[in-house]
């Protein structure tokens, strides 16, 4: 598998804090660019946002504006799980790395973070989405992994994929196996299905047709 490492992009030199603002608007009108990191002598500073440089006067510097910029960024070391989290938290699509002595190294790209995703076995290999919902004190990871497991399936990958204080929905990538035995022993430990599946809509089309023809007889 490809290492994260080999997406470290140094194609464009990071902006300096005495460029003008009118060479930041230059970068952002050239690059779909949301961010773009900032130096000082070096050393990164921070990110300037497209948003924040277009509103500034052209005849000022960067260091006009180095109380808005942003202080996201992320080591060397960070794996790629939590590379995502700061792409999401800081609504980006680039992200600045450093080293641990905080030398600026260079950024990734959200397309290249998402492509390394498209590498990895929770959506490389064949298998079936299943997307489970429990109380937020009743689920138990163990508990879901042993369900997909005790029906010779095997788990791909699974993640949290929405929570609030009551419920908490669980996405699993599952090969092998027979999903509907697990479906059906999902719902034996209470879980909902919240994900639509091929079994469930045969079970709908009978259902609908029992209930018409109820229907009927009762006229």
């Amino acid at each position: 598998m490809i290492d994260i490492n080999d997406f470290i992009n140094n194609r464009i030199k990071p902006l300096n804090i005495t460029e003008s603002i009118a060479d930041a608007q230059d970068l952002f009108a050239e690059y779909t660019f949301s961010h773009f990191p900032v130096t000082e002598n070096g050393i990164y500073i921070g990110c300037a946002s497209s948003e924040d440089t277009e509103l500034m006067d052209i005849e000022k510097t960067l260091e006009d504006m180095h109380y808005t910029l942003e202080r996201f960024f992320v080591r060397d070391t960070t794996i790629w799980l939590d590379v995502l989290e700061v792409f999401a938290k800081n609504e980006t699509n680039v992200v600045p790395i450093l080293d641990k002595d905080n030398n600026y190294l260079g950024y990734y790209e959200i397309t290249d973070i998402i492509q390394f995703f498209h590498q990895t076995p929770f959506l490389k290999e064949d298998g079936g989405i299943l997307v489970v919902q429990k109380g937020i004190t009743d689920y138990s990871m163990s508990e879901v992994a042993q369900i997909v497991e005790s029906n010779n399936g095997r788990l791909l990958g699974l993640f949290i994929s929405e929570a609030n204080l009551e419920k908490v929905q669980i996405t699993l990538k599952i090969s092998l196996g027979g999903l509907s035995e697990i479906i059906q022993t999902f719902r034996r430990y209470n879980y909902d299905i919240i994900s639509e599946h091929q079994e469930d809509a045969y079970i709908n089309t009978l259902k609908d047709r029992s209930d018409y023809l109820d229907k009927y007889l009762n006229i």
